[in-house]
């Protein structure tokens, strides 16, 4: 067996090692861990899309509300305009 025969089987052999104590130390089954990480991963999409559809509730609050104040604010310098003219005539 060469040098470099033997130094690949002593890094195959330490990484095999290093992942079967790695899998007996681990405080949960791989599918655990798994799901685990499935459950955080679509409760964290759940409240993005919490967040959005709260962020666009309050975007369309927001339009509507500036929508009617510029209703308002045109049909106050209409009204305005017309006493202008009144007073011009």
């Amino acid at each position: 067996m060469t040098s470099t025969s033997k130094i690949i089987f002593g890094v195959l052999g330490a990484v095999a090692a290093g992942i079967a104590i790695g899998m007996l130390m681990a405080p949960e089954k791989g599918a655990d861990m798994r799901k685990k990480i499935g459950d955080t991963a679509n409760g964290l999409a759940s409240d993005v899309t919490d967040l959005v559809v709260s962020g666009k509730e309050k975007i369309m609050e927001v339009a509507n509300s500036i929508s009617r104040e510029s209703h308002g604010l045109v049909n106050d310098i209409s009204k305005r305009a017309e006493r202008v003219k009144e007073g011009l005539s």
